[in-house]
């Protein structure tokens, strides 16, 4: 008999972890500068604090970089592959510098060993190529406390958020073919989190640990999905369990 699973997944840069220090997300802004000037040359050798990337996926994030470096939208999308390719090689290179510059947000590491003692199932949806995602995970101490195997939705899957939630769902009925899962979570800061989980067909918990304010996120809910929540941080672990477990 199937027994009933809650499916959390979680966004990664601003949501678990927060960029602090002169090196914030080094290890992450050093693969696309790499990875864009092995493909395209020194004219492509600019930060992504360019643009403004908070909720894009990489291949977003990677698009409008090099279109600020006067590279055109088709070449961009035509070398993406090999940007992608490079920006790997570098996490295979370079793991042991993927804390460099994060900081674990307060709350995270004990909310996740609770929900994966409690019988959640756990992932993450994020814009991050899957490498460079586990890389930051691995780093700062937080994938053992996922569930096994790691599974979830990347920006090396798609480049839309809301096809990465319908990916991680996916994956995890995939893995685990004898759960029912009950409730799908998604738990992200930005409004593109939010939209991403009403068009994935989970709920969305809001959460203001990045850049964008309450309002902005309520915003959101109200124009995607009026039961979804908004909560200051994570901190409150047992009210955020009595939220995320409840079926």
């Amino acid at each position: 008999m199937k027994s009933g699973r809650v499916l959390v997944t979680f966004d990664v840069d601003g949501t678990l972890v927060r960029s602090t220090g002169a090196d914030a997300n080094y290890f992450h802004k050093e693969a696309f500068r790499r990875a864009h000037v092995a493909v395209h040359g020194h004219r492509a050798d600019i930060s992504i604090d360019v643009i403004k990337h908070h909720g894009c996926t990489d291949p977003m994030v990677s698009a409008r970089t090099l279109g600020a470096a006067g590279i055109n939208a088709e070449e961009a999308a035509a070398k993406w592959p090999a940007v992608a390719a490079e920006m790997v090689a570098f996490v295979k290179e370079n793991e042991h510098q993927a804390n460099v510059g994060l900081d674990v947000l307060g709350g995270v590491g004990a909310l996740l060993q609770q929900l994966k003692s409690r019988g959640a199932l756990t992932g993450l949806v994020t814009g991050n190529l899957q490498p460079i995602a586990w890389a930051k995970m691995k780093a700062l101490g937080l994938q053992e406390h996922f569930t096994t195997p790691n599974f979830g939705g990347f920006g090396s899957d798609h480049s839309d958020r809301g096809e990465l939630v319908k990916i991680a769902a996916r994956r995890a009925r995939e893995l685990f073919p004898d759960e029912d899962i009950a409730v799908h979570w998604h738990v992200g800061d930005t409004p593109a989190d939010v939209v991403a989980a009403g068009y994935g067909g989970a709920r969305a918990l809001g959460v203001c640990t990045g850049v964008f304010t309450r309002e902005e996120l309520m915003d959101a809910c109200a124009a995607t999905d009026p039961n979804a929540v908004v909560v200051h941080d994570l901190k409150q672990t047992d009210a955020l369990l009595e939220l995320l477990l409840r079926s």
